[in-house]
């Protein structure tokens, strides 16, 4: 093939050596704008598994890096007078211009063609593009080939908040990557220093818009600006100064990431690659990581025997996947540090804990196998704070709300079962859930119990009246005598989503036959065909706001030791925090105030018809998934703290089903971010769920702030005794079994250790 690669930087370069790897006959001209020895960053970080990566693809250039690598196993965390260091993270360092340099030697061993201080303009790629057989656009964020093309790429560029710049520093930072947080009079700024030759070190300083605009940095010069940065972290550079090497920019050189995403990376014979096709942002370092080992998979697909339309096509489908996790994960970092002053409040240990885990890639037992020591040591923290024992992980350390004393921080969710009869609560409910409270959660969920029989999602769908008290009863009573887990009655009305089939029947489709009236806050229905509710009138409320307090008064009378106000997911007080479902022009309808005004009165009659001493709670959707058309995650702050202040002891933190046309973007613990910030901006405890499924999960968002309890719904649904299996898992021997299950116990423990010897 003749190949034009445009752009010399490290993706294209190692694209042109894995091609000539793979056949020698290729004829590949590399285009660079720049001189040969002309660069603008500084050090680039590459990780164990990504060298191990480039030792498959090629040992000889392998080698010549690794010969010339700044390695650090440790990270450390400096903030203010503080400072903490965990170890086993890997890393690598290397200069960028003596990478550069080394893949333009193997290149030239290999037969390629290198041209720099070349023209790389919009002719040039068209007259390069008629005579080529393939042209690789690795010409970087600011692609002129992606502009060009940009009809068929389909790219978007989302300016991130923060402001950064990169510089360098002879000052030693050799014994680890090091984060330095410094409090100023105009807020915080920070660096991310490493190591990557034998004298300097990468030093880029970042901070927030308001930080960057009250110290006026975009209004200096580069000299001025680098004073100011070599003042703010003076006592960390032991007398060095700070270097630049973008004289070549005019102004201070400070810039906001611009994360690159594009719908297509190919069309016709050109294809995108690296930092030109997706963007990672520089806090996970993986930008010419990326890079690079997208270059082997494009050559791999060009080598498979396929077409070219169909090699480009599957590198396109199969690299791009991979790209995106990588790329969330730098997402999740980028807003992580664009959040940072929301996180500096906390304890050292568990602010360095969630900075270690902010990417989401990093697990917690991912870190035990990095550093046992350290690890051990945050757990201890955790376990002490909650009054737990010290050798147990965070799931188990105990939690006080009100008068109701949990053993962990494992919940059963809410699980929708179908099976109740005239709203009368079965066999099958007292099973269901009798299971699950001897399976070793700390609180037990009920499904959401229905304030009147008009208030049912289904025909399945249990209620909490007066005359669903006996059955509600047995089970309490069975759970407080038989086990030391807590239950919890969710109590809510379904609003225009009621009078609906089964799930298995037809979720969400209204019923063949027998439908009855619906009530919301304004007449939408769920879905064309689906009853229209009556939009509510004064008298409703008050007629609906007594169903609530006789179903509080009804879970009292059943023993209950918590319960929850259901304003999630669409149902009757969602419908009227919604400005999706709340279209109306009164009182309760328009501003947030007005829109929470009903759902605000429900709980405060439900609140004070419930004993003092037991706790209730709120589940909200904090995101409707719907654009600016619905509750974003930024108002879902303010309904958190509306309930906070009428006194919830902790806000259940869902998010969507509020209507059919949400566009939900899924992942593991993809709500975990919601909680967070209600969390930790509001000082108020949460709960969440959704896609939790492994004790690293709830590890996790306990150790780093991001919740307080933590719920699982699948998982209980396939394992009633999912904690106790996990406890074994993570071979903690103090999780009490019940006593008629000793022998599966012991057996457990020792099929666990076994299988642990073996591997």
């Amino acid at each position: 093939m003749k190949i034009a690669v445009l752009g010399g930087g490290p993706s294209g370069l190692y694209f042109a050596i894995s091609m000539k790897l793979r056949d020698a006959a290729h004829q590949i001209d590399v285009y660079e704008r720049n001189r040969a020895d002309d660069t603008f960053g500084w050090g680039v970080v590459l990780s164990d598994e990504t060298m191990r990566n480039f030792a498959g693809n090629d040992p000889v250039s392998d080698e010549m890096i690794r010969s010339n690598f700044a390695y650090w196993d440790d990270v450390k965390v400096i903030r203010g007078e503080e400072s903490m260091t965990s170890g086993g993270h890997g890393f690598c360092g290397i200069g960028r211009k003596k990478l550069l340099l080394l893949l333009q030697e193997r290149a030239r061993q290999l037969g390629v063609n290198l041209h720099f201080e070349a023209d790389t303009g919009e002719e040039a790629i068209e007259a390069l593009r008629a005579e080529c057989d393939l042209v690789v656009a690795s010409d970087g964020l600011n692609s002129k080939t992606r502009t060009l093309y940009a009809d068929q790429f389909k790219p978007e560029i989302d300016m991130r908040r923060n402001h950064f710049v990169w510089l360098g520093t002879k000052a030693k930072f050799d014994d680890a990557f090091t984060f330095i947080f410094e409090e100023t009079e105009h807020g915080w700024v920070w660096a991310h220093a490493y190591q990557f030759d034998d004298d300097t070190a990468t030093f880029i300083v970042e901070c927030g818009p308001e930080a960057f605009e009250a110290f006026g940095f975009a209004d200096m010069t580069q000299a001025e600006s680098i004073a100011l940065c070599e003042k703010l972290f003076a006592r960390h550079l032991d007398g060095h100064s700070l270097m630049t090497n973008a004289n070549h920019i005019r102004g201070s050189a400070w810039i906001r990431f611009p994360r690159v995403t594009c719908e297509n990376w190919y069309t016709g014979n050109v294809v995108l690659l690296g930092d030109a096709s997706a963007t990672a942002h520089f806090s996970i370092g993986s930008g010419s990581k990326l890079g690079m080992e997208s270059a082997i998979a494009l050559a791999d697909e060009l080598h498979a025997g396929k077409p070219l339309e169909q090699a480009l096509h599957d590198y396109q489908e199969e690299r791009k996947l991979q790209v995106l996790r990588v790329t969330s994960a730098a997402r999740n970092s980028t807003e992580w540090f664009e959040e940072i002053e929301r996180y500096l409040p906390l304890d050292m240990m568990q602010f360095n804990y969630a900075l270690l885990t902010r990417s989401q890639r990093i697990s917690h037992e991912n870190l035990r196998l990095r550093d046992p020591e350290w690890l051990a040591s945050a757990e201890a923290w955790f376990q002490g704070k909650a009054g737990g024992q010290a050798a147990r992980s965070p799931m188990f350390a105990p939690w006080q709300m009100r008068g109701m004393a949990l053993k962990n921080r494992v919940v059963v969710s809410p699980m929708a079962q179908y099976k109740a009869k005239d709203g009368n609560p079965t066999d099958w409910h007292f099973v269901h859930y009798a299971e699950r409270a001897k399976g070793g959660a700390g609180l037990v969920f009920t499904e959401m119990l229905c304030v009147s029989m008009e208030g049912r999602i289904t025909p399945g769908c249990p209620c909490l009246t007066d005359a669903q008290v006996p059955a509600w009863a047995r089970l309490a009573e069975f759970v407080h005598a038989e086990t030391d887990a807590k239950i919890c009655a969710q109590i809510g009305h379904a609003g225009r989503k009621g009078s609906t089939r089964l799930a298995w029947d037809g979720i969400d489709q209204p019923l063949p036959e027998g439908n009855w009236p619906l009530l919301s806050a304004s007449a939408i229905p769920l879905m064309e065909g689906n009853v229209v509710p009556k939009a509510m009138d004064r008298a409703d409320m008050d007629r609906v706001k007594g169903e609530f307090v006789a179903a509080v008064q009804a879970a009292d009378k059943a023993g209950f030791d918590m319960i929850e106000m259901h304003a999630a997911h669409g149902y009757l007080l969602a419908s009227f925090l919604s400005p999706v479902t709340n279209k109306r022009e009164d009182a309760y309808g328009g501003s947030l105030e007005n829109r929470l005004r009903f759902p605000l009165e429900v709980f405060n009659a439900m609140r004070a018809a419930w004993p003092e001493a037991r706790p209730m709670t709120v589940r909200i959707s904090a995101h409707d998934w719907m654009g600016d058309e619905g509750v974003t995650p930024e108002e879902a702050v303010h309904i958190a703290a509306a309930f906070k202040s009428a006194g919830a002891d902790a806000i259940n933190v869902s998010s969507g089903q509020t209507d059919k046309a949400e566009q939900p973007i899924y992942g593991r613990m993809f709500q975990a971010p919601f909680s967070d910030r209600i969390r930790n901006e509001l000082s108020v405890p949460t709960m969440v769920a959704g896609n939790i499924y492994e004790p690293d999960h709830v590890n996790s968002i306990l150790m780093a702030g991001r919740a307080d309890l933590v719920l699982l719904a699948r998982p209980h649904l396939a394992d009633p005794y999912w904690t106790l299996h996990a406890a074994v898992e993570l071979g903690d021997g103090a999780q009490d079994w019940p006593a008629p299950y000793e022998g599966g116990r012991r057996q457990a423990i020792t099929l666990a250790e076994r299988a642990k010897a073996m591997a």
